[in-house]
């Protein structure tokens, strides 16, 4: 078992030991989960870009998502870490994180937390009004999702609902409302969250099961290999559909947007193919791996639209 947080990583290389516990606490040192936060809002604003198209605009909305992802996903950690501060402390991985540790007390946490949401809503405040509502109507799934975890095998599913809620927002801050688009590449992300996030659930399978934590990981156990399928098949089948009615192929088949769907399901299948529940090492970096998914799908929207 791998431990949650790597010693000689660059925050202590280039930042001072004071802030190093924060830093960890907001998971700066794993850039992975900003990522996988930010590319839905990307995606949303370049899918919207198909239907109203300003790109000067389009990127100045992903510098501000870029900047959101990174409070936010600190801010969601941070949130996480001090719900679960006794859990934590009964797994492996994470009992070397911040709080369990003894690094930060419960009230640092607590006032750590406040500033990074401070810093969120000046971000969001830059927004239109109808982006800043649906960003409002987000928090009941941030504060939720920590919980789901001691109530369902399904937290992967509420991690989807909240991780992937961006693509909404992205839609929206070009658009100013909402589209049937925006809905499928909601329902896209939230299939692949749950594909990636079982995969690393099983890192922590065991430690989990001792410690009563559920995942979809321990509910499919050796089955993952077909649900994977299952949910990876339904991201594809969703993002094509999103990119159907955002009109990236009204006009003829769009080939290049068909094959970058085609290089996303390559990369869904290798992920699968490649899986061995049982090694912590091989789950962490099909997990990571996902990045470049993120990367592939944000191309395939692009280059779509350059072929229209």
């Amino acid at each position: 078992m791998g431990r949650d947080i790597e010693n000689g990583n660059w925050i202590e290389a280039r930042t001072s030991p004071r802030l190093h516990p924060y830093l960890r606490l907001a998971r700066i040192d794993r850039p992975i989960g900003i990522w996988l936060l930010l590319f839905p809002c990307w995606w949303g604003v370049i899918l919207a870009g198909t239907i109203s198209p300003e790109p000067q605009r389009e990127i100045l909305l992903m510098g501000l998502f870029a900047l959101g992802a990174v409070v936010m996903r600190g801010a969601g950690c941070t949130l996480n870490d001090i719900i679960d501060r006794d859990l934590d402390a009964r797994v492996e991985r994470t009992a070397v994180r911040p709080i369990p540790a003894g690094e930060v007390s419960l009230r640092q946490a607590l006032i750590f937390l406040a500033l990074q949401l401070l810093l969120g809503l000046g971000v969001l405040l830059a927004f239109n009004p109808f982006t800043v509502l649906l960003g409002i109507a987000a928090l009941p799934l941030v504060i939720a999702y920590p919980f789901m975890k001691r109530l369902t095998y399904w937290p992967q599913a509420f991690l989807g609902l909240t991780f992937n809620w961006g693509a909404l927002m992205g839609w929206a801050a070009l658009t100013g409302g909402l589209s049937a688009a925006a809905l499928a590449l909601y329902a896209a992300g939230i299939a692949w969250t749950l594909g990636y996030d079982t995969i690393y659930a099983h890192q922590d399978r065991e430690d989990d099961a001792l410690a009563g934590i559920k995942s979809t990981a321990l509910k499919f156990g050796p089955a993952t290999h077909i649900w994977l399928a299952g949910f990876f098949g339904a991201a594809i089948f969703f993002l094509a559909l999103a990119g159907r009615l955002a009109g990236l192929v009204e006009n003829g088949i769009n080939w290049p947007f068909y094959a970058g769907l085609a290089l996303t399901a390559g990369h869904f299948c290798y992920q699968i193919a490649q899986l061995k529940i049982d090694d912590a090492g091989n789950c962490l970096a099909l997990f990571k791996s996902n990045i470049l998914v993120g990367w592939i799908v944000l191309a395939t929207f692009l280059i779509g639209r350059l072929a229209q």
